[in-house]
C-alpha cells in the first residue's frame, strides 16, 4: 500500500501533484495576498530600521 509522491497546499492542506503549488485558483488568491501582505511588512520593517539607524547616527554624531 504505497502511497504516490505528494505535497500538501500550504492554504487548505489538500493532497496536491508535487509539481503546483496550491490546489485551486481561491487558493491562489490566498496565497498572493499572503505573499504581498509578507512583501509590505518587510518593507516597513526595513524602514523602520533605517529610521532606527539614521536617528541613532544623528544624535550620536551631531552632538
Amino acid at each position: 500500500m504505497a502511497v504516490d509522491p505528494h505535497k500538501h497546499c500550504p492554504i487548505c492542506g489538500t493532497p496536491i501533484p508535487l509539481d503546483e503549488l496550491v490546489c485551486s485558483p481561491d487558493c491562489q488568491k490566498v496565497w498572493d495576498a499572503r505573499l504581498k501582505q509578507r512583501r509590505k511588512s518587510q518593507i516597513i520593517l526595513y524602514v523602520v530600521i533605517a529610521i532606527f539607524i539614521i536617528l541613532w547616527a544623528y544624535l550620536t554624531f551631531m552632538r
